[in-house]
């Protein structure tokens, strides 16, 4: 269990996916440059196994967009793609409708 006033440390954005392209060398990570609105980030993410580039770019995301930077396979991923897992893979976690980039989530 975590406490409230750790959990609303955690900053949760809508993003949408501007570029996505499998990583050299791997066959699970994508790599993907997301529109926050104000600004765009890297971020590497192991769904290259169940989605393809195709498949996101121009999608809508939630992502952590407070977490420190972190080297994935020589790539610097600033932040983490939201998704639900089951025995079939990772499922993308997508609002409901069209939000703008940057939307935080309450």
């Amino acid at each position: 269990m975590i406490s409230y006033d750790d959990f609303i440390k955690v900053e949760l954005k809508v993003g949408k996916v501007l570029i996505a392209e499998r990583v050299e060398g791997s066959e699970k990570l994508l790599r993907l440059e997301v529109d926050f609105g104000l600004q765009k980030r890297q971020i590497v993410s192991g769904i290259a196994k169940n989605y393809t580039p195709e498949q996101i770019i121009g999608n809508s995301m939630v992502f952590i967009t407070n977490l420190e930077p972190r080297s994935i396979m020589g790539l610097e991923s600033n932040g983490m793609l939201l998704a639900a897992s089951d025995d079939a893979g990772p499922v993308i976690l997508v609002p409901e409708r069209e939000v703008s980039p940057g939307t935080g989530i309450k």
